[in-house]
């Protein structure tokens, strides 16, 4: 590991030379730093980094199980413990992605294929040799590592194609495509399909496109959101298996439980009381391990649909920024400051990771409260008869908060009816805010204000039952706050996803970075022109033509297909009238 580390340092050469450079000739700016994965605005290999995240899987939930802990330490000191843990996995796995990001192939295609080779038979053997474990009993190992393996496979089908790739380039026989540009190619893109003017029909878009997600060829997510949600979909499954798991010893215990309850009724003939509490048990036994298994399945699809939908959020939320709205963020996050950005981007994917594990512990364990509740409440007095009790019951139920609700809307009504003064105009949507009938108004206020009390209580724990629902079904959303309005500060992991978005904004913004793109261009172009003797011979097929004409020429196509920008625009203040011809035929 530290032998490919120096290796690829070796290789890397220092922008600025250092005092030891002149003394030792022989570095000749050589150990640069080595650089695993640019987490701002790597969109090559997006894919190849994500399966390298996953194959950290099995060592991140080691770490999220408190599991590393070799010395003995107080509790106040596990953090720095864990710390010293992440430290020593990245460590790990740290030639995986500088193999990736690399800028010489040969050397980093077979560095990296040895060095995941020799990862794949390590596991190999190691669940060869001991396929079983303590926790889960048979084929654990088999269980919890398979993912690790198929992404180590794919790592190594990727190496062996980056090798024969850089092979052929350096006999000459392809072209490579592998230069750094400044501006990637969908941002490019991006920005000319701002500058088009867009289409009057619009095409027509299917269902999927509509309600689910639609595909943008002008935008493609960064390798950290890749390989952050991979690595979270391989972590939930290891989740899941062990919750699984533990959940089938605790089962088991009931049932031992059980057991006990029957030899013991069996011991003491005649009893009265012990028979229905084991019939209560074993019914107590059968709708948890039902209710457990189907909601299950549920946490499971709502945990993973977040996985999508966070990238879907994060691309709604760049192209809002990219436009310049940031309506959709709090008040008080539109302006974060810079340190909190850079240290939201360094946080975010583990936070992901967490809060996607952490919330699908939350929602299975609400769920399955909620559908205990639903089976004693409904369908186990239905299976013992009470039909009848429970429709009329449900039926009172209804009833009550019907009336409720409807005397709400009647007070409503009554309102716009009696106490409200006639539309201003009649194209109005509603009245204006003025009082009519007022010794009315205050009759009906006062008669009213007893009964409202009591209304009010049920509307507070309606506010509550909400509020409760809400926060832990949204405890897994990173990107969406479950704080009121004006406690959003509270919320870290929402502060950390605004900053992370800011952070991406400033520094993968297409406009900005095209319009660096184009001052670049301009002054190396400059640059070569100066140096070049016959300079007069870059452009003869070319019409001469002056600066200014061109700039005015550009001034006037753009104003003719934005006319909304003639309005911004200084106005001539000699002649009184604009710069842009009204006449679009001239």
């Amino acid at each position: 590991m530290f032998a490919i580390i120096l290796m690829l340092s070796f290789l890397e050469r220092r922008a600025s030379r250092s005092k030891i450079d002149g003394k030792l000739h022989l570095l000749n700016g050589r150990f640069g730093i080595v650089i695993p994965l640019d987490f701002v605005g790597t969109y090559s290999n997006r894919w190849s980094f994500g399966f390298a995240f996953g194959a950290t899987a099995n060592k991140i939930m080691f770490l999220f199980s408190e599991g590393y802990l070799p010395l003995r330490v107080p509790q106040w000191a596990q953090a720095l413990v864990l710390l010293i843990g992440g430290t020593e996995v990245g460590l790990s796995y740290f030639p995986f992605f500088a193999c990736l990001s690399t800028e010489f192939r040969i050397t980093g295609s077979v560095l990296g294929f040895f060095y995941t080779f020799t990862w794949f038979i390590i596991t190999i053997i190691n669940i060869v040799q001991c396929p079983h474990g303590q926790v889960m009993g048979d084929y654990e190992k088999i269980i919890f590592y398979w993912p690790s393996l198929i992404c180590l496979v794919f790592l190594l089908g990727r190496f062996a194609l980056m090798f024969v790739k850089a092979l052929r380039i350096r006999l000459k026989m392809d072209v490579s495509s592998q230069e750094n540009h400044f501006l990637e190619v969908h941002q490019a893109q991006h920005v000319k399909r701002l500058l088009r003017k867009p289409p009057e029909r619009q095409a027509q878009k299917s269902w999927f496109q509509r309600k689910v997600y639609e595909w943008d060829p002008c935008f493609q997510f960064p390798g950290r959101m890749i390989g952050t949600s991979a690595l979270a979909l391989i972590c939930l499954y290891i989740f899941i298996v062990i919750e699984f798991y533990i959940y089938k010893e605790f089962s088991q215990e009931l049932k031992i439980l059980e057991q006990r309850f029957e030899e013991l009724v069996d011991y003491r003939n005649g009893s009265e009381v012990l028979p229905p509490a084991v019939l209560k048990l074993k019914e107590f036994i059968n709708v948890t391990q039902g209710v457990w298994i189907f909601t299950t399945f549920a946490a499971s699809l709502t945990c993973v649909s977040y996985v999508f939908h966070i990238l879907a959020c994060y691309r709604k939320h760049m192209k809002r920024l990219w436009a310049g709205e940031k309506h959709f963020l709090p008040l008080r996050s539109r302006e974060p400051t810079s340190s909190q950005s850079v240290a939201a981007i360094a946080r975010y994917s583990g936070w992901q990771i967490a809060y996607i594990l952490w919330g699908y512990l939350v929602i299975h364990v609400v769920q399955c409260l909620f559908g205990i509740s639903i089976m004693y409440s409904f369908v186990l007095p239905i299976q013992h008869g009470q039909g009848l009790e429970v429709a009329k019951g449900l039926g009172i139920g209804i009833l009550t908060v019907g009336i409720g609700r409807g005397l709400m809307i009647l007070q409503i009504k009554i309102a716009a009816r009696f106490f409200l003064q006639p539309k201003i105009l009649p194209d109005d949507k509603q009245k204006p805010l003025a009082l009519n009938n007022r010794k009315a108004f205050h009759n009906f206020n006062y008669f009213l204000f007893f009964y409202n009390v009591l209304l009010g209580l049920g509307a507070c724990l309606f506010r509550l039952l909400c509020s409760v629902l809400l926060g832990t079904w949204l405890i897994a959303r990173i990107d969406r706050t479950i704080m009121q309005k004006g406690y959003e500060a509270a919320d870290i992991g929402f502060n950390t996803w605004v900053g992370m978005i800011f952070m991406d904004h400033y520094h993968t913004n297409p406009t900005l970075l095209s319009f660096c793109h184009i001052l670049l261009a301009g002054t190396t172009e400059k640059k070569l022109q100066k140096s070049t003797q016959y300079c007069s011979f870059n452009n003869t097929s070319e019409p001469r033509v002056s600066t200014r004409a061109r700039a005015r020429w550009l001034l006037f196509y753009t104003l003719l297909n934005n006319p909304r920008l003639t309005e911004l625009r200084k106005p001539n203040v000699q002649s009184g009238t604009s710069a842009v011809p009204q006449n679009p035929c001239v």
